[in-house]
């Protein structure tokens, strides 16, 4: 028996032996941030044989008999050994080694620099990082992940955002940041409906962006860095290895976020009013009186009015009693509770895109061609965007001295923008059935509220509606505003070495878009009783910008211990916008939408053409010294085309220097791997916009097909123009700890931004309104923290966090002589305005008293009100944050990211009105009783108050007409903090060793959400980052869309 055991054991392991010398493995081998890896070397242990792998990640290597195990090793990475086994396919996975590298950086003008280098504060994220839990918009996408920058926007498909970084530096100019791509810049033109700019990038195309957040990191940049500028680079195929496929789909269902508290108790109408009255005259229709006096009583004398123009809920109780309303004609039908309104009236949002991408190489050169299709279908009906973009990048090397490199993009998007969003809600009737309303073609034939004057109550169109309000199926199927835009965006550049120090690149871009809006209004459109005769409008917009530059940059070290990189270049940027605008006023057939079908007397036509040019030289030098200490200069030199000949040129300095400090001392790794401080200055500034030197003039609209007047402008223009210039102060400090587990950047900065162009009103008795100046001063100051740490490291298991924090003090200090308020937006009668010594953007209004405690001060149940205007918040918020989670396990990842903002106060109308017209759940309690306001009653004398508690009853619907946001503000101001669960994503990648066998080379697939949860707020009803207006005029609720919650999956294949 042993010897058939020992003869047994030596067959087998002969048979082994010999599978073992001609035995193939394959593999491919992968990171968990950067996944399949090429070039890695793959080592038989003990042997000078190998492979390396490809553009997939993927290895062949064929063993000897005494193979025992494989060494992979890459730059950047920790080296891995691979015990070899029985199995013939290995997917192995590296970890990074954060500390051999060194962390390289795109900078101003496209300049690739190490970030230990940097004197000025700057923040990168990787471009997986905007795909995980996407947003079609790149700029939502940054929300809460950047230390200083605030996004806001309506959240319609397609629509455009507010991005400000370290606060509003202008008072009527541009706060936006430049936006650059593949090292043009993009025209980033602010308009809320329509989007534009960076809110039309594929997310799958990006490779990493940087932020440069103050004029101390863009001076380079010039005239338009005053507000920071944002880096877009996106993917290439350098470093492909033949040819690689991508194939990314996504798919979420979005619905609104948050619904507002609705009562459900009382329905529509004011005290004795109700609703059905004979049409537009108002009078009760003789037949019906006795059904209202058995339902509510004697109509009070003289108070025949109905109840279709007060849009309000303070009606009877919803108890079912049989009333006539608007669908019944002369019948009646039970007065009934409506709470699913709001749920119904929304349809589930969708958004799909597929994105594919080819990208391949060799020694020679690279491509990468992909093709993405976004389509959007919005909550509110007949809501919808749609986007197309193909774009290449290619490089080719001509010989050894030559490169040339080609980007360019061609986008085609656009859509339907809804009419209405949530503004209807705020003054139908309580017992309005939206079903019914949904169907109003139904009920074309019976009497229909608001009968146009001259005409039958059976000839009405169907249109429901009130004198505020109007059916909102009926505004979103009949009032479509839809666009269709193209856009190319592109450049092409030669990169030359013309020794090994001196290297230069030429480069010429443009970025143009066509954008043709077209507005229809129905021709049966019912408004206040009048039949509007319906009109179409059309609107071609042409913008081009384009800009041709050089650089030549001469690197060499002197020494071991001395750097220097020196550059110097040049550009020219020329801008050209076109807009034509033709609105037909009185369409003559209906349904016919064409510039032909009009009263040419109604018809009106605008044209506008602008034009622009800015100039550039600048240079730059940097200098080492033991790969330690680091200074920086920059100099440019813009003239502008839109200043003054004598003033056009302006110069632009800017100095920085850096220390790491643990390169200069012994300081022990083990606790502190990497310290450096920084300190920067500079200066940037901001143009004036086109033709506001000389006087221009305007043409009048025709009338009755007259010809038209022409007019001088009613602002006066000024000669003398001078830039705005923002100059900043910065200080900071980057700390590593841990072995680089844990690190640390703080940031101090101080930028003041003077010259401000102003257009200052005049006297109206001069014949003009207003003057534009040279005037006005802001100041922002803050702080900015930023921490990373991988708190766990062990068996597969990690844990990363991120937490940024942001807290910026903005102050006006000084406006143009004898101005001391500048408005930036004006609603209902409250402005936003620029005050000096105050923060840009006070919100002023009416407001109430208030005792010496803060409390209201109430006069026969009533507010005192304070008739004299007054602050009542700003806009502007106290500090900001963003703290993200990721944890992996082996395939497995989860990341969460929490997004904050506090303080920054609003104005929402639309709670006010809603409370007003008796919408909201708070409204119902007390209708029976009564109301007793919270705050005090003085019992004494004006000169000797004697501040007691309120006591005095009063009815609800006169107690909450004093939040009319119309005549009272301060009831519709509300703080506009919150914590938002902004993103999460749950990710698993498949292994290799089955993903291989058909076909590709990774799959991974993920469980995403975006805007799930707002964790804190104060404003009761409503998303405080909802933004009526956005860019400089902030701060404004009222009936937008509202914002919503996203749930879906993305799927990731790699061949």
């Amino acid at each position: 028996m042993k010897k058939l055991l020992l003869f047994s054991f030596v067959l087998m392991s002969s048979v082994v032996g010999v599978i073992a010398q001609g035995r193939t493995l394959t593999g491919v081998v992968s990171s968990a941030s950067e996944g399949v890896l090429p070039g890695v070397s793959v080592l038989i242990k003990g042997t000078a044989n190998g492979a390396v792998t490809d553009a997939q990640g993927k290895f062949t290597v064929r063993l000897s008999s005494e193979s025992k195990s494989l060494v992979f090793s890459a730059i950047g990475f920790h080296t891995k050994e691979v015990i070899i086994t029985n199995a013939n396919d290995y997917a192995v996975e590296l970890e990074t080694d954060s500390k051999l590298l060194q962390e390289v950086v795109v900078t101003a003008l496209g300049i690739s620099r190490e970030k230990k280098s940097l004197g000025f504060s700057q923040q990168e994220i990787k471009g997986e990082s905007m795909t995980e839990s996407r947003s079609s918009n790149v700029a939502n996408g940054l929300s809460g992940k950047i230390a200083g920058v605030r996004i806001s926007s309506n959240g319609g498909p397609g629509s455009g955002s507010t991005i400000q970084i370290r606060g509003s530096s202008s008072v009527s100019g541009n706060n936006q940041p430049l936006i650059v791509v593949d090292g043009v810049p993009m025209q980033q033109q602010f308009d809320k409906q329509f989007g534009g700019g960076i809110s039309e990038i594929n997310p799958d195309n990006i490779k990493e962006i940087s932020v440069l957040k103050g004029p101390n990191a863009a001076a380079l940049y010039g005239s338009r860095a005053a507000n920071g500028v944002i880096l877009v680079t996106t993917k290439n195929g350098a470093g492909t290895k033949g040819l690689g496929i991508e194939y990314n789909t996504n798919f979420t269902a979005e619905r609104p976020l948050v619904k507002p508290d609705f009562q459900n108790t009382y329905g529509g109408g004011n005290g004795y009013r109700t609703w059905y009255s004979d049409g537009w005259s108002g009078v009760i229709q003789p037949d019906a009186y006795s059904q209202y006096a058995a339902a509510y009583g004697s109509v009070s004398p003289g108070k025949t009015t109905g109840t279709d123009g007060t849009d309000e809920s303070w009606g009877a109780p919803l108890d079912g009693r049989l009333v006539r309303q608007w669908f019944t004609g002369t019948d009646v039908a039970p007065l009934l509770p409506q709470p699913n309104n709001w749920d119904e009236f929304w349809d589930t949002g969708t958004s799909m895109t597929h994105s594919l991408a080819l990208s391949g190489g060799n020694d020679k050169g690279n491509f990468r061609l992909s093709y993405a299709n976004l389509n959007q279908k919005g909550i509110a009906a007949f809501n919808g965007y749609t986007r197309h973009n193909f774009k290449l990048n290619s490089g080719y090397k001509l010989n050894k001295y030559l490169t040339v490199n080609t980007s360019g993009e061609y986008v085609k998007n656009g859509g339907n923008r809804t009419f209405t969003g949530g503004d209807q809600f705020i003054w139908s009737h309580r017992h309005i059935s939206w079903d019914q309303l949904a169907n109003y073609k139904e009920y074309a034939g019976v009497h229909i509220q608001r009968a146009v004057a001259g005409k039958l109550p059976d000839t009405d169109p169907a249109n429901w509606q009130h004198t505020f309000f109007t059916n909102p199926f009926y505004l979103n199927e009949y009032l479509p505003y839809t666009n269709d835009k193209d856009r190319i965006l592109g450049n092409i550049s030669l990169s030359a070495t013309f020794s090994k120090h001196l290297k230069g690149i030429f480069r010429t871009g443009t970025d143009m878009w066509t954008d043709t809006r077209i507005n229809i209004v129905n021709f049966e459109r019912v408004r206040n009783g009048n039949k509007t005769p319906g009109r179409y409008s059309e609107e071609v917009i042409r913008s081009q910008e384009t800009n041709h530059d050089f650089l030549f940059t001469y690197d060499r070290m002197f020494g071991k211990d001395i750097s220097l990189v020196a550059s110097a270049g040049g550009a020219q940027r020329i801008n050209y916008y076109k807009r034509n605008f033709t609105n037909v006023g009185e369409l003559v057939v209906d349904g016919v939408y064409n510039l032909g079908n009009s009263n040419p007397s109604q018809n009106t036509v605008a044209s506008a053409i602008t034009q622009s040019q800015v100039q550039s030289l600048y240079g730059s030098a940097q200098m080492g010294y033991k790969n330690a200490l680091f200074l920086d200069v920059t100099a440019r030199n813009d003239w502008s085309s839109t200043l003054p000949s004598i003033d056009r040129s302006y110069f632009y300095p800017s100095v920085s220097a850096s220390a790491v400090f643990t390169e200069l001392f012994s300081i022990p790794q083990s606790l502190l791997t990497f310290g450096k401080v920084r300190a920067s200055w500079a200066q940037v500034g901001n143009d004036a916009d086109p033709y506001q030197l000389a006087q221009t003039f305007r043409a009048s609209g025709s009338w009755n097909s007259s010809i038209p007047q022409f007019y001088e402008n009613l602002t006066i223009s000024n000669s003398t123009l001078k830039p705005e210039i923002t100059t900043g102060l910065e200080f900071g400090l980057d700390l590593k700890f841990l072995k680089n587990k844990i690190g640390l950047d703080i940031t101090y900065y101080d930028q003041a931004t003077k010259n401000q162009i102003l257009g200052v009103e005049i006297s109206k008795a001069s014949g003009y309104d207003k003057r534009i100046l040279n005037a006005g001063k802001i100041v922002n100051k803050g702080i900015e923290i930023s921490l990373s740490g991988t708190p766990v490291e062990i068996s597969g298991f990690k844990w990363e966090v991120g937490l940024n924090y942001s807290k910026n003090q903005n102050k006006v200090i000084e406006l143009a002589e004898g101005l001391d308020t500048y408005t930036l937006q004006e609603r209902r009668g409250l402005i936003s305005i620029a005050k000096v010594g105050q923060p840009y953007g006070v919100l002023y209004g009416i407001g109430f008293m208030h005792a010496p405690d803060g409390q209201l001060i109430f006069k026969d149940g009533l507010p005192v009100v304070d008739n004299t205007p007054k602050a009542l918040g700003n806009i502007q918020p106290d500090w900001m944050g963003g703290f993200s989670n990721t944890f992996t396990y082996k395939k497995l990842s989860l990341s969460v990211l929490l997004d904050a903002k506090f303080g920054g106060d609003l104005f929402d109308e639309g709670t006010g009105t809603a409370r007003w017209t008796g919408q909201y759940a708070e409204t119902a309690i007390g209708r029976e009783e009564g109301v007793i306001g919270k705050g005090v009653m003085n019992i004494g004398t004006a000169d000797a108050p004697n501040y007691v508690p309120n006591d005095v009853m009063i009815a609800a619907n006169q107690f909450y007409a004093y939040n009319n946001p119309r005549r009272y503000h301060e009831a519709a101001i509300f703080d506009g903090s919150y914590v938002k669960l902004r993103e999460v994503s749950f990710g698993y990648k498949l292994p290799a060793g089955i993903i291989s066998k058909i076909g590709l080379q990774s799959a991974k697939v993920s469980l995403v959400g975006r805007n799930l949860a707002i964790l804190f707020k104060n404003t009761p009803h409503i998303d405080p980052e909802v933004d009526r207006f956005g860019g400089n005029s902030q701060g404004f609720a009222y009936g937008e869309l509202p914002s919503s919650r996203s749930l879906g999956f993305n799927l990731n294949l790699g061949f």
